[in-house]
Parts: structure tokens; C-alpha cells; sequence
């Protein structure tokens, strides 16, 4: 695990990922590459996780589901991801579900949701 995930463990409160995840909001308009049914996390979280981890240093794709696996399970609810209602504990991706995803995304059909929210709010 790269130092900056190590830091990312032991803080005590979610709040700075909190702040690193508002842009998954802009993330629901993108559409989603999945077919509907199976679906089990939301493309938001999803991608966001993987943005975190590339921003922690992940620089593959082993290493980005890595990083979403050993994750804290704060910064995971604070991503998106489902909690189990009767454990409490957050479920993450198996990486190959990661993997699929990625590999499937249209990075021009990412970007234009993105961007013309961004314009609208500079307005």
C-alpha cells in the first residue's frame, strides 16, 4: 500500500475524502456503459474510487482495485459504496467488476456531463 493510503488509514474523521468525492455528484449524469440489470454499485462510486486511488498514486489497473480493496471503510461509504444494513460492513467490487467498468467507459461521454455542469456553475 503506497504511503498516502497509509495516511488515508489512520485519519481519524472522513471528512478530507469527504471534500475528494463531491465531483461523483457531477458523475450521475454520465451515463453508464452496464447493462441494468446486475448492478450493483453505482458508476458514481465507482469511478470516484478510481480516481481516488489514482490520485493516491495507483498507476494500474491492479493497483486501483488494490487500493479500493484496502481502503478504510469510511473512505468506501464516503465513496459510495453499500453498507450492509445488517453488518454494517461496506461492500466494495470484486476488481475484475472494476476492470469490466473501465475498460467499457467512453472517456467523451465521462467528460460532457462533467463539463457542461462546471460551465453552468461558472455562470
Amino acid at each position: 500500500m503506497p504511503t498516502a493510503l497509509d495516511e488515508l488509514a489512520r485519519a481519524s474523521a472522513p471528512a478530507p475524502v469527504t471534500d475528494a468525492v463531491r465531483p461523483s455528484g457531477f458523475l450521475d449524469l454520465s451515463p453508464d456503459p452496464r447493462g441494468v440489470r446486475g448492478r450493483r454499485y453505482r458508476l458514481p462510486a465507482l469511478v470516484a474510487a478510481a480516481a481516488a486511488s489514482v490520485l493516491a498514486g495507483a498507476r494500474s489497473l491492479t493497483a486501483i482495485t488494490e487500493w479500493i480493496t484496502d481502503a478504510p471503510a469510511w473512505a468506501c461509504r464516503a465513496l459510495g459504496f453499500p453498507v450492509d444494513p445488517l453488518t454494517g460492513t461496506v461492500s466494495v467490487p470484486h476488481p475484475h467488476t472494476l476492470r469490466r467498468l473501465l475498460v467499457q467507459l467512453d472517456g467523451d461521454a465521462l467528460d460532457g456531463p462533467v463539463l457542461s455542469k462546471l460551465r453552468r456553475s461558472d455562470k
